[in-house]
């Protein structure tokens, strides 16, 4: 049973990440390999002259990626370790939902790390300083949330509450639309379908 808790919270909390990951970012590993050493825009017009450099979003989209995929490790990396036993969570009159809850919030703070990297690169581009320092104090308020640790179900509601504005907020920064939104869904919009033949 602890294999199974193990890997389970390992797929809640980390498995959209990775998806993230495989199908937008590591599609193109000349990228990847520049913007994790950061001489992006230099580094590809050198190599490559003809490729588009990246933009400041695919820039935010990654780091924000990248910072929540570290943040999650690191605080959900020990929580893991734990549910390979021994010992049992709840014994105590602790809630046995404990890996469970963990995992969905680490879920949150990774997702949220990118939608906040998308707002916050848009609000220093536009020196839009509330911006920064409404991400600051959402960022605050997650984390302090933590602490409310036997209060699971109010602990994760808020969050997953912020989560959807900031990533609704992080949509129409990208520059999604409701139009755009609803031609991917339905399938209709023939630039998406185009990018996803041209990069398999």
């Amino acid at each position: 049973m602890t294999a199974a808790v193990f890997f389970g919270c390992s797929f809640i909390a980390f498995g959209p990440a990775l998806a993230l990951y495989v199908f937008t970012i590591a599609t193109d590993p000349l990228r990847v390999i520049f913007l994790i050493a950061g001489k992006a825009s230099e580094g590809l017009k050198n190599i490559n002259p003809d490729d588009k450099v990246p933009s400041m979003r695919l820039l935010a989209y990654v780091s924000g990626l990248g910072f929540g995929i570290m943040s999650g490790v690191f605080s959900f990396v020990n929580t893991l370790s734990d549910s390979l036993g021994p010992g049992t969570v709840g014994i105590h009159g602790d809630s046995p939902q404990f890996f469970l809850n963990s995992a969905f919030m680490t879920l949150v703070i990774v997702l949220l790390h990118v939608f906040w990297g998308i707002v916050f690169f848009d609000g220093c581009e536009k020196k839009k300083w509330y911006v920064i320092l409404i991400i600051f104090l959402t960022h605050l308020l997650v984390s302090a949330q933590t602490f409310l640790s036997p209060h699971y179900g109010i602990n994760l509601l808020s969050a997953y509450i912020i989560l959807v504005l900031m990533g609704v907020w992080a949509f129409f920064v990208a520059g999604g639309s409701c139009r755009s939104l609803k031609l991917c869904l339905l399938c209709q919009d023939k630039d998406f379908l185009l990018y996803n033949q041209r990069s398999r």
